[in-house]
């Protein structure tokens, strides 16, 4: 990539609109929009200032805009910036870039604005994929997760640590240079407290992957029940519309159905599943088998019952089938006379009783889902990056060769190579480490114009 070169390219999103967004930077930027800006001077004008001219290919008024002037180093990428707003026709659009690439432009490669910004200093690895996990954001509370990043949260417990084994590193690289002399600069127990300390910051790093990739993705729900517990109206219900179907007859969802509903803030996957129960039909005992399944896979489950047989056939299938999900007991069909009696008090204690027919108890059923999923996600750092996941489980498994290491005795320059191999794991998470593969993989997946 040559950063010499000015970039251009539609920052807002492609069709008809009250107004577009166009991004130019790069040594030349305001030079090259000056030539077609008839209005001030934007070489003599004071950065982070706005400005309203006319666009012009030669004396054709192509439109009015206004003209986003920013110099170096106080923009967006650290390089002389231009942002033109213009009404938002996409005949206006092609033309005024057409201008700019004649004027010496050329387009934006997906996610370039914001790899140069990364490349200027501006921020670091971590902080420019929370960009497009910022962008990304559905709910508040990954919302939430990608600002800590953007703001350097992360980043900023990544270099304390890595801060602390450099000093050490340096040590035991220093005892290298003077190998045939026999002498310690690093010392054993504080080098392995060190190791303990850092591992203690990695792990719950490394455990928050699992609900932070969930809240990214949407915490998954499973409904699991009998046949005929009322599975699909109660999905029907949370939703709020038809989205599966209702008949009186057992058996009638024979795969799994799932849809996003956002309750306080918060993305979650509802999965209604087949009902569970001993069948020789073939094709409802696979989708009994993904009931299963889902079972396992969900983060949360609402154990749907409606009598006292299917209460003690769904507690021996949670038997067979062990889960480490949340488990949240739902009596349905209370607005049944039968249903009324508190018969199963005895046998589950806290309950949520429901009518999903008449949609009695689903706002209380609501809460209950938040109140667990904000447990899940308490931790004040959560990661739900994949690649940083993985960075940090090579970083604890470095490290963990360090401890053993030490236990075993080993010479100055074993311990030095795993401690190398950290570091060169949380490296890679901010970008003190990079490769061009890996910047064109991470920024290729943003959007052109950021």
């Amino acid at each position: 990539m040559n950063q010499f070169e000015s970039i251009c390219a539609l920052a807002t999103p492609q069709g008809i609109g009250a107004i577009a967004v166009i991004r130019v930077s790069g040594i030349d930027a305001i030079q090259i929009v000056n030539k077609n800006f008839q209005g001030k001077d934007l070489n003599k004008v004071p950065g982070n200032t706005i400005h309203f001219g006319l666009i012009k290919d030669g004396e054709v008024i192509i439109d009015e805009v206004l003209v986003s002037v920013f110099k170096t180093p106080k923009s967006f990428t650290k390089e002389d910036s231009i942002e033109i707003s213009t009404h938002g026709s996409d005949f206006i659009v092609k033309n005024i870039l057409r201008l700019l690439i004649k004027n010496g432009c050329r387009m934006a490669r997906p996610g370039e604005f914001t790899q140069r910004a990364f490349l200027n200093g501006q921020f670091d690895l971590a902080q420019a994929e929370a960009v497009a996990d910022l962008i990304a954001a559905d709910s508040e509370a990954s919302h939430k997760i990608a600002i800590e990043q953007l703001r350097g949260g992360f980043s900023k417990k990544l270099a304390f640590l890595r801060e602390e084994l450099i000093h050490f590193s340096s040590l035991v690289e220093l005892e290298l240079d003077f190998g045939e002399e026999d002498v310690e600069f690093a010392d054993r127990d504080d080098l392995k407290n060190l190791i303990f300390k850092i591992l203690n910051q990695i792990n719950p790093l490394i455990d928050s992957f699992e609900s932070g990739n969930a809240i990214k993705e949407g915490i998954p729900v499973a409904i699991i029940g009998a046949p005929n517990a009322g599975k699909s109206t109660l999905l029907n219900a949370l939703l709020n519309e038809e989205k599966a179907i209702v008949t009186e007859i057992a058996g009638t969802t024979r795969d799994v159905i799932e849809d996003i509903l956002y309750i306080g803030g918060q993305k979650f996957r509802f999965i209604d599943t087949a009902g569970i129960r001993h069948t020789t039909d073939r094709v409802e005992t696979i989708g009994i088998e993904r009931s299963k399944k889902a079972l396992q896979s969900a983060k949360i489950v609402l154990m749907l019952y409606d009598n006292i047989g299917d209460l003690e056939y769904i507690r021996q299938v949670l038997k067979d089938n062990p889960t480490d999900s949340k488990v949240i007991w739902v009596k349905n069909k209370i607005d049944i006379q039968e249903n009324q009696s508190p018969y199963d008090s005895d046998i589950l204690g806290e309950k949520i009783s429901i009518s999903a027919k008449e949609e009695v108890g689903i706002e209380e059923l609501k809460n209950k889902i938040v109140s667990i999923s904000k447990l899940q996600a308490s931790q004040d750092t959560t990661i739900s990056n994949l690649r940083h996941f993985e960075h940090l489980q090579k970083t604890k498994e470095a490290l963990e060769q360090v401890l053993t290491g030490l236990d075993m005795g080993v010479t100055g320059d074993f311990l030095a190579q795993d401690i190398r191999l950290a570091l060169h794991h949380l490296g890679e998470i901010t970008g003190q480490i990079t490769t061009d593969d890996l910047l064109a993989n991470i920024f290729g997946k943003f959007c052109i114009g950021k």
